[in-house]
């Protein structure tokens, strides 16, 4: 069986964020996917099934759990399928919950995905552990079904926000009637460089990723904030972990955003199952 580790967000080796993916005829037993993901140890692995050249069902495992969406994981499976699987210039991923993700690539290698926008709501109310968490001054604090999304005051704060994991951790016992699972932490500023629109970090200690590189997923809730504060329609976003990744997003309507990026081969590997 064979394995590629692909970083996305990125045209770098050793930058964006790194995923595995295993393209599949078949869908495998689901304690042998997440053992494979825990046995990786990345913040995701993607399982892809075929279903015709063009079309292919996609699933997500943290080395804890399934998940039920991932950006950076998609566009490392489109990267894998465009480079080695399909000669289709557009394709279609078929998710479970949040229908069809149609991806295409340019001649330069970008990948740009269509996904729904999940939108986050600002919250008043919201946990003591996120407050206890997090060591910078909020402005506000919003919430879809994903992530609490924390706006801070400046850049600054979010480069050097060091939050306690143990009390995020917490959060991961909490439900609300927004959340399906348990919510990550994302914080985010508005960019102060003219490089980047915004920028933002991202925290799910509840499924064993303490900070992940690059959020696809997140900034289909973070652009749209930005995009209605800053009155724009296409953004540039900066991820600002240890690897770092950029996200080039265009708000296609209400419902729609397309998020693009880069992606690089880092490994092919069998699999001795």
């Amino acid at each position: 069986m064979k394995m590629y580790q692909v970083d996305a967000f990125t045209k770098e080796l050793f930058k964006g964020n790194p995923a595995a993916v295993i393209v599949l005829d078949n869908w495998l037993e689901e304690h042998l996917m997440q053992n494979i993901a825990l046995e990786n140890n990345l913040s995701e692995t993607a399982f892809v099934r075929k279903i015709d050249d063009a079309n292919y069902e996609i699933r997500w495992f943290s080395p804890t759990d399934e998940v039920a969406f991932c950006g950076h994981a998609t566009l490392a499976s489109a990267y894998v399928l465009f480079k080695d699987f399909t000669e289709a210039k557009t394709i279609q991923f078929h998710v479970r919950q949040l229908g069809i993700f149609v991806v295409t690539q340019d001649a330069d290698g970008k990948i740009k995905m269509n996904f729904p926008i999940r939108k986050a709501e600002q919250v008043s109310d919201y946990p003591q552990a996120l407050r206890d968490g997090l060591t910078k001054p909020f402005k506000a604090v919003y919430l879809n079904a994903q992530a609490y999304i924390v706006e801070y005051e400046s850049v600054q704060d979010v480069l050097d926000e060091q939050p306690n994991l143990e009390k995020l951790k917490q959060l991961g016992q909490v439900r609300t009637a927004i959340t399906a699972s348990q919510p990550d932490i994302a914080i985010t500023a508005k960019g102060e460089d003219g490089k980047f629109d915004c920028v933002s970090r991202y925290f799910a200690p509840a499924i064993g990723i303490d900070e992940d590189p690059v959020t696809g997923s997140i900034h289909t809730a973070i652009v749209p904030l930005w995009a209605e504060k800053l009155n724009k329609q296409r953004l540039v976003a900066y991820q600002a972990s240890a690897r770092g990744g950029i996200l080039e997003c265009f708000i296609e309507s209400a419902e729609r955003i397309e998020i693009s990026g880069y992606a690089k081969l880092y490994m092919q590997a069998e699999l001795s199952i």
